[in-house]
């Protein structure tokens, strides 16, 4: 009976958040408006925030649905910036081979800039984790800061982008 009980607490929260309406449409509403790079990095956690104020959306499940959501929708495009990026920075770095120069590998660059963010997040995510002093709030609280970060990344690699594709 005790596992049946057990089974029933930890199902119900997640058919609740799974129900959550989560839509990036808020978030990519918000970019379509910004003009400047800080108005783009305010649309960071639009579509979460609806979606957390939404009845279950409260709840440390809830929450953590909505902006794992989000931080996927900006992992995404995260990484297309970055494989569009690592195409172009293999055309340079074979441009540079072509020409005899010795300049360091843009393609390398980008690789270990990348990774080192990515370790980076990932450490800065678990010190807001323990800030909860392992409270239920940590949960989100490392959610919230992956997608807060993977979102300025992306929004960096895209700019970026940018630059190179107007060149």
């Amino acid at each position: 009976m005790t596992r049946w009980i057990l089974i029933c607490l930890v199902a119900a929260p997640m058919a609740a958040a799974q129900e959550l309406p989560y839509s990036p449409e808020a978030t990519e509403a918000c970019l379509a408006k910004a003009i400047l790079p800080s108005e783009d990095e305010a649309c960071i956690g639009t579509s979460a925030q609806l979606c957390i104020d939404t009845p279950d959306g409260y709840t440390t499940v809830g929450m953590g649905f909505c902006l794992g959501h989000e931080r996927d929708y900006w992992d995404a495009r995260l990484n297309a910036a970055y494989g569009q990026l690592m195409e172009i920075e293999k055309s340079v770095d074979d441009e540079m081979t072509k020409l005899g120069s010795s300049v360091p590998s843009s393609v390398e660059a980008l690789r270990n800039m990348q990774r080192a963010w990515i370790t980076f997040r990932d450490s800065a995510c678990a010190y807001e984790r323990v800030q909860w002093g392992g409270g239920s709030g940590g949960g989100p609280a490392v959610a919230n800061c992956q997608m807060v970060m993977t979102g300025q990344q992306a929004l960096r690699l895209e700019y970026r982008l940018e630059e190179k594709l107007v060149r």
